[in-house]
C-alpha cells in the first residue's frame, strides 16, 4: 500500500464509526455469533471489515463468475477477527507497519522476544481462521487463513476477491 493509502486508512481508523445502516447490514449477514465475533474486533477493524465488504459486493458485480455472495461477505466482514480490541491499537499498528516495512529482520526478533503487537499483526489471519473454526465456519475459515498469504494461481476466486478488496481499504 502507498504512502497516501496508509495516510488514508490512519485517518479511516481514528474516525470510524459504525452506523445504524452498518449495523443492519451486519445483522443481515452474520448470525448472532458471527457477530460476536465481529463486535469483538476494534471499531477501526470493524468500519475496516465492513468497507472491505461493500468493496467485496461491488467486485462481486463487476466479476460476473459466479461467486457465492452471502459466503463472501461473511468472509469479508470476519476477515480480521483475528484482532481482537485490544490486541493491537492504532498506534501500535502503526509501529507493526512501519517496524515491519523498514526493518522486517529486527521486527521479527521483537515479535520471537513477545511483542504482542507485532505477533497479531503477523498472525491475525491464522489466530482468526481458529476462532471461525471453533463456531463451524470451515470453509470461511480456510479462505481467512491465507488472506495474508502470498498468491498462487490455484487460488479460489473468492479469496482472490477477498484480497483485491482487503488491499483497497
Amino acid at each position: 500500500m502507498s504512502v497516501f493509502g496508509r495516510v488514508l486508512q490512519f485517518i479511516r481508523a481514528v474516525t470510524a464509526r459504525v452506523s445504524v445502516e452498518d449495523g443492519k447490514y451486519i445483522s443481515t449477514h452474520l448470525s448472532a455469533e458471527e457477530q460476536k465475533i465481529f463486535f469483538a474486533m476494534s471499531v477501526a477493524d470493524q468500519v475496516h471489515s465492513l468497507r472491505t465488504a461493500y468493496t467485496v459486493e461491488r467486485l462481486i458485480i463487476e466479476d460476473k463468475r459466479g461467486v457465492d455472495r452471502e459466503f463472501l461477505i461473511r468472509c469479508a466482514l470476519l476477515h480480521d477477527v483475528g484482532r481482537r480490541n485490544g490486541d493491537l491499537t492504532i498506534k501500535g499498528k502503526i509501529f507493526a507497519v512501519l517496524i515491519t516495512n523498514l526493518a522486517p529482520k529486527f521486527a521479527d526478533r521483537l515479535e520471537i522476544n513477545g511483542n504482542r503487537a507485532l505477533y497479531v499483526y503477523h498472525h491475525h489471519a491464522e489466530l482468526g481462521a481458529r476462532k471461525l473454526q471453533q463456531i463451524g465456519l470451515f470453509k470461511e475459515a480456510k479462505i481467512i487463513a491465507k488472506h495474508h498469504a502470498p498468491p498462487k494461481s490455484d487460488d479460489p476466486l473468492e479469496l482472490k476477491l477477498l484480497r483485491l478488496a482487503d488491499n483497497a481499504n
